[in-house]
């Protein structure tokens, strides 16, 4: 369920895909916004959602850093 806010504009599932097709094993927050299109700080708190879903892995690696991935990876 989408909290408050705009409605999406990129579905969870092309987040997903972004982390599936990677050819990286990980991703920062910056490299999956440039790819659906979105703010940093948008991609990161769907990113961050899908990771307490279950979805995807984070981790941290900084201050303010992050990477991700697809669990499979």
């Amino acid at each position: 369920m989408a909290g408050p806010g705009r409605d999406p504009t990129v579905s969870d599932a092309e987040i997903l895909e972004v982390l599936q097709e990677a050819s990286d094993p990980v991703l920062t927050t910056q490299e999956v916004a440039k790819e659906i299109g979105l703010g940093r700080r948008g991609t990161f708190d769907r990113l961050k959602r899908l990771s307490e879903d279950g979805k995807i892995e984070m981790k941290k690696v900084g201050e303010t850093a992050s990477v991700w991935w697809y669990p499979s990876k």
